[in-house]
């Protein structure tokens, strides 16, 4: 590898991981640097990698042999331990982005850019084979008209000049920030999905998590605390204005939203209920009055509820949207007017599998199943459970003592109970078979 190779944090995160053979290890996510005492340029250690399985794994520089446009070759020995930061160490792309800084040349003074942004570092192998930082690219912050980033929040366009600078002319690099922008960050995960940026996420240290939950927009946020541990829900959650807080809860799926606020103090949940719009804090009392261990406190409050006149098409188009949980998905149950939960009288539920059977035009109510008996929203976690795997379902309808439909039991709902209650920190220490 040549002793003149520079790369861009941003450029190679992203790219794929090979061994010598050929073989994908897994995606470059992020790069850790330290930043020794007494020396200006921060040392690159690693590489953060995630491969198969979501693991996301530490591989040192001293592994990798070649870096260029399209992927990194190492030398196909990875240590498959879950990468976990150390106190020295940090992150380019999650903590360094968007730090503030100044730079102190005069060119850049004179330009406008003693008070920056990082937008990029360039890492540099040397001499003597180790990678070191060099170069900064940082982004203009005074100067920048509100127009300007107006038109930036729209189009999606940062605002403002960049300069690229010398790592030594940078002060405020290895500094803690009062309060960083999390939207850079963002953009290098931006392919991820919900569950994979979680994990990102709950890697934080807290306050800069807190940094990113302010830059997601409501529903983003709203999916992301679904997936993470409740200890992480509680803190993003407490963090946010009260006003804030109260969107996102109702952006979230209610079972989850319900879940969230049983793990708040009474009083903080009661002010974030208030807050809400009554449609949408009625569904979230009702769930909060149950057991979180029968069918009544797991169930979803919006599974898809038809009358028994509507036809094969429209059901077809309500389990076709692109927003409902495959589980949910499918199946369709049939009630009496009105079908907002808690519906008129439970009639019975189709199978998705039936709706692709049958002529469009068809009406649900010829082909309902009454055989599959709903569970009482007093049932047991067992008894629902038995249940779904006695009849291969996926999802179970919940009524009321008067036969109304109320809610459905989906089988990742069951899941989240049956599993130990830190499955999602411990998720990636499962063996790994070759």
């Amino acid at each position: 590898m040549s002793g003149s190779t520079r790369v861009f944090v941003a450029r190679l995160t992203g790219l794929s991981v090979f061994d010598p053979l050929g073989d994908q290890v897994g995606r470059v996510r992020d790069v850790v640097v330290m930043f020794p005492s007494g020396r200006p340029q921060p040392r690159v250690i690693g590489l953060v990698v995630e491969v198969p399985g979501r693991r996301r794994v530490f591989v040192p520089m001293t592994r990798v042999t070649s870096i260029d446009a399209g992927a990194v070759i190492t030398t196909g020995l990875v240590n498959m331990r879950r990468f976990e930061q150390r106190t020295n160490e940090v992150l380019v792309a999650a903590e360094l982005f968007d730090r503030p800084v100044r730079v102190s040349t005069p060119e850049a003074v004179e330009a406008g850019f003693a008070d920056a942004v990082v937008e990029d570092l360039a890492i540099e192998q040397g001499p003597r084979r180790d990678w070191l930082g060099v170069k900064v690219f940082v982004r203009q912050v005074s100067g920048v008209s509100s127009a300007s980033r107006a038109v930036s929040r729209l189009t999606r366009r940062r605002s403002g000049k960049t300069m690229l600078v010398d790592i030594r002319d940078v002060t405020g690099l290895h500094d803690q920030a009062a309060a960083q922008s999390a939207e850079r960050l963002l953009e290098t995960y931006d392919d991820l999905k919900v569950a994979d940026l979680a994990e990102v996420i709950h890697d934080l240290n807290p306050k800069r998590r807190a940094e990113v939950a302010a830059a997601l927009d409501d529903e983003r946020l709203a999916d992301v605390l679904e997936e993470l541990p409740e200890d992480d829900q509680v803190e993003i959650i407490a963090g946010l204005d009260t006003e804030r807080a109260a969107d996102v809860l109702e952006a979230m799926e209610p079972d989850d939203a319900a879940d969230l606020l049983a793990d708040l103090p009474p009083e903080q949940a009661e002010t974030l209920l208030q807050l809400m719009e009554p449609e949408d804090a009625a569904p979230l009392r009702r769930l909060l009055s149950y057991d979180e261990n029968t069918a009544g406190g797991m169930m979803t409050t919006e599974p898809v509820v038809l009358g028994p006149e509507a036809t094969i098409a429209e059901a077809l188009a309500m389990v076709r949207r692109e927003e409902l949980a495959p589980a949910l998905a499918s199946m369709v149950y049939v009630c009496r007017p009105p079908l907002e939960v808690p519906t008129g009288r439970y009639l019975g539920l189709v199978h998705i599998q039936r709706l692709l059977r049958e002529p469009p035009h068809g009406a649900v109510g010829s082909i309902i199943d009454k055989e599959m008996e709903p569970v009482p929203a007093s049932a047991s976690l067992e008894t629902v459970t038995r249940t779904l795997a006695t009849y291969n379902l996926v999802s179970l309808p919940v009524v009321d003592d008067d036969g109304r439909l109320i809610g459905a039991v989906t089988v990742d709902d069951v899941l989240d109970h049956i599993l130990p209650e830190d499955w999602r920190e411990e998720r990636h220490e499962l063996e790994v078979r070759p």
